[in-house]
């Protein structure tokens, strides 16, 4: 008989309702407790969720819970003092993107888990989407043969302001908000990145971070992409929120187009192919890949933990994707290409 793995939650907002929905739909997990500041926040969840204890103090839930694993889904500010406490108590740990708001406290968080023994994973969803899951296998298959360039471009104007209203006050905003997931797809389609060069644009008034931001990375087998992401782009039809873009190989392509399509040429001829959602109930339009890709995140990590395996999305493996963002910002800030060392990863 398969264990069942014990869980809780810390973290009971906006986003965190994917998580506790996704942890509903993972086979061998039971959800048995859920933590906010905010009482009443937890004890809707728990409502909701039918989970059966409620705690607004993380140190109590831990001293008073048998866990399997922890997920935290809170802002960035918080983890490195909670996964510190999971650490502490050599609990499993899943935790929400952006890790931290700096490389330097993403080492700290990653070197604190690795030297305990602890498992770490970093809730990177965008590459667990249905439709990237495809292009992977694609591109691994040889149907383009090597890739040489891809573009992968999240431009919208969704207001995300109104659900997650601190967004207007954070200095680093679109790059760690979206740019993390879009820089670790480019990551997990063409592999490492050796340098990049990056400028940030801020359009919106009275914001305090950047809200727009174009990358060009230069990747180890020596394909380049871009990256180009923005929350003022005025577009009609609004692709929010997928992500579009293209990947070009010696001997083919593969096109991003809006409804979840992708545009194939390649060694088996031209064809598209219909990436479709899950079909879950709790899943609604236009959020429903991204919701997916939740639930696809969560199952990897507890597949990890029952066959003792390092995440895809470690937070050892996670370091690239931050020293990329780190460099980003440097990059922005100096204009120049920044090169980055493989020390990342040590």
């Amino acid at each position: 008989m398969s264990r069942i793995y014990r869980g809780a939650v810390i973290g009971a907002g906006f986003f965190a309702q994917n998580h506790l929905h996704g942890w509903g739909d993972v086979e061998g997990v039971e959800i048995v407790a859920v933590c906010d500041l905010d009482r009443a926040k937890a004890e809707r969840a728990a409502t909701q969720f039918g989970i059966p204890s409620v705690y607004t103090d993380a140190e109590a839930l831990f001293a008073a819970e048998q866990l399997h694993f922890i997920d935290i889904p809170t802002t960035m500010e918080t983890h490195e003092q909670l996964v510190a406490l999971s650490v502490k108590h050599r609990v499993p740990t899943i935790v929400q993107k952006p890790l931290a708001p700096d490389y330097a406290a993403c080492r700290r968080i990653v070197a604190n888990a690795e030297a305990a023994g602890v498992t770490l994973m970093v809730h990177e969803d965008f590459r667990f989407q249905p439709l990237f899951r495809e292009i992977h296998d694609l591109i691994r298959s040889g149907e383009i043969g090597r890739p040489t360039f891809a573009r992968l471009s999240w431009r919208n104007s969704v207001d995300v302001y109104s659900n997650q209203p601190y967004l207007i006050h954070v200095k680093r905003f679109m790059l760690m908000d979206v740019g993390v997931h879009i820089v670790d797809l480019a990551y997990f389609l063409l592999g490492r990145a050796t340098s990049l060069f990056a400028d940030t644009q801020q359009i919106k008034q009275g914001i305090a971070g950047e809200d727009a931001a174009t990358l060009l990375l230069r990747h180890e087998n020596g394909a380049t992409s871009v990256v180009d992401i923005s929350y003022a782009s005025r577009r009609d039809p609004d692709p929010f929120p997928q992500t579009l873009g293209e990947i070009e190989g010696e001997t083919g392509s593969i096109l991003i187009e809006p409804g979840e399509r992708l545009r194939v040429h390649g060694r088996s001829g031209t064809r598209t192919i219909e990436v479709k959602d899950d079909g879950r109930a709790w899943t609604s339009k236009p959020w429903r890949q991204i919701q997916d890709s939740v639930v696809h995140t969560q199952a990897h990590f507890i597949d990890s933990l029952r066959c003792g395996v390092e995440p895809e999305t470690s937070g050892r493996r996670s370091l690239h994707t931050y020293a990329l963002i780190e460099a980003a910002y440097l990059s922005a800030e100096t204009g120049r290409r920044i090169a980055i060392d493989r020390d990342d990863e040590r």
